[in-house]
């Protein structure tokens, strides 16, 4: 029960942070030393299916780990479910605080990933660049306006979670450049199960899909893909800076005008030019708070220099 209970709390923290855009359920799967099992339950899923309708139920289970995702995926939809309102009250009313605990929480999580990598080569910095930079467009990136169609729908759910399974690229952040993170949050609030369901259905086939192709990377060129992987948390550091200057803006679900593009500014250049505290004591309290939060949570799980991906 206690292995059960921990990895409950570990999908709320998933949950939590797939919540803020900017942050990856991916990051807190890394780091809490469940990554590897969670590809590989997820890849083993169309096995699972295919022992089902055999009439194999216990095989398809053993084969899904079926308990394993459950357990998981319960923490991830509690934590959704009750904390989607204070977390968007909290951004709108307390944003510095908030913002500097997961710059502390990712800041953290990269050092730990970079510390996996065996050997590094040309090639591998190459790779860190790379995702870096994409994540960082992604950042910046001006946003679209898809419509609420059910293709529409189905699609953005298939897109938003792959982000969600990458540490550092962030399946709330995507919804937002789609232009559905709202819609999306407000169906969830609603619970309208129709548009769940739609959106649901294509996160299913999406992470099904693409967790088997990540797998397959970690077990081929791990240190290729780990360094790939770092620089997409590195480069998601700019989303999730606490200093910002808005530069548009945007209607939410109830009409309300919410930050869509923003520049990252220097506490003092902040207060000066928003007449705002930058909070800045309480900002790095916090920050040092993700980082302890990320080192307890490794420690918890026993983590081990093998453990973020699958070897030959």
């Amino acid at each position: 029960m206690k292995k059960y209970f921990l990895l409950y709390a570990k999908g709320i923290a998933m949950g939590a942070a797939d919540i803020v855009p900017g942050v990856s359920g991916g990051t807190i799967a890394f780091i809490s030393g469940i990554y590897d099992e969670l590809l590989r339950s997820i890849a083993s899923v169309p096995v699972a299916l295919g022992l089902l309708l055999r009439g194999r139920i216990v095989g398809a289970w053993k084969a899904a780990n079926a308990t394993f995702l459950l357990v998981l995926l319960l923490g991830i939809m509690t934590s959704v479910l009750s904390l989607a309102q204070l977390i968007t009250y909290l951004l709108i009313e307390q944003p510095i605080p908030v913002w500097s605990f997961f710059f502390g929480l990712v800041l953290i999580s990269t050092h730990l990933v970079v510390r996996e990598i065996q050997h590094w080569n040309w090639a591998r910095v190459v790779s860190l660049v790379l995702g870096a930079a994409l994540a960082y467009w992604i950042t910046v990136a001006s946003p679209l306006q898809l419509g609420n169609d059910p293709l529409s729908l189905f699609f953005a759910g298939a897109i938003a979670i792959c982000a969600m399974i990458l540490p550092g690229v962030s399946g709330s952040f995507l919804l937002v450049l789609m232009g559905l993170y709202s819609f999306i949050l407000t169906a969830v609030k609603g619970l309208d199960i129709t548009v769940l369901a739609i959106f649901a259905s294509g996160c299913l086939v999406g992470i099904v899909s693409f967790a088997g192709v990540l797998r397959w990377l970690l077990t081929r060129w791990r240190d290729l893909t780990l360094a790939f992987l770092t620089g997409l948390m590195i480069g998601s550091l700019n989303k999730i800076w606490p200093w910002k200057e808005t530069l548009t803006w945007r209607a939410d679900s109830h009409g309300h005008q919410v930050p869509l593009l923003q520049a990252n500014l220097w506490p003092e250049r902040f207060a000066e030019i928003s007449g705002q505290d930058p909070q800045l004591f309480l900002a790095i309290s916090l920050a040092i708070g993700g980082v302890v939060l990320v080192l307890g949570l490794e420690w918890l799980a026993g983590r081990n220099p093998q453990s973020a991906g699958d070897h030959p």
